[in-house]
């Protein structure tokens, strides 16, 4: 029986982890056990930091929608709570986008938002209750 040597898959499969290490510092980039623990390690890090991009997005347009709000003199959870109650249907990224690129049509969505009904109906108690007293 013939002697079947693996050195030619093996060389394949070495020669393509050190490939994808390309762009790493020392022996990263050049030795195949390290090359092969930094790849694992970087797979690791994208797989955790494709998750928190979007976190880390969202965090950042709940920012420029609350100083667009603080502006016209509104919280952001009032904001958001108003919308709501008005049966306005829009993520925060088009909002945040909106506060920077049209304030005006922000500002807009900003008075909807205190009118809503939520807002009517304690403007309606608060009165009730003034006028009992």
């Amino acid at each position: 029986m013939v002697r079947v040597r693996s050195a030619i898959s093996t060389r394949k499969r070495k020669k393509g982890v050190v490939k994808s290490a390309k762009g790493q510092f020392g022996h990263r980039s050049r030795r195949y056990q390290q090359a092969k623990r930094s790849i694992i390690k970087g797979m690791a890090y994208a797989f955790r930091d494709r998750k928190a991009k979007k976190r880390e997005f969202r965090a950042l347009w709940i920012l420029r929608i609350n100083a667009a709000c603080q502006e016209e003199g509104v919280t952001y959870s009032r904001f958001i709570n108003g919308l709501k109650k008005a049966k306005v249907d829009i993520n925060r990224k088009a909002l945040s986008e909106m506060a920077i690129s049209s304030p005006a049509a922000f500002k807009k969505l900003v008075k909807l938002s205190k009118e809503s009904p939520s807002e009517e109906s304690k403007k309606k108690k608060k009165t009730a209750s003034d006028s009992t007293e």
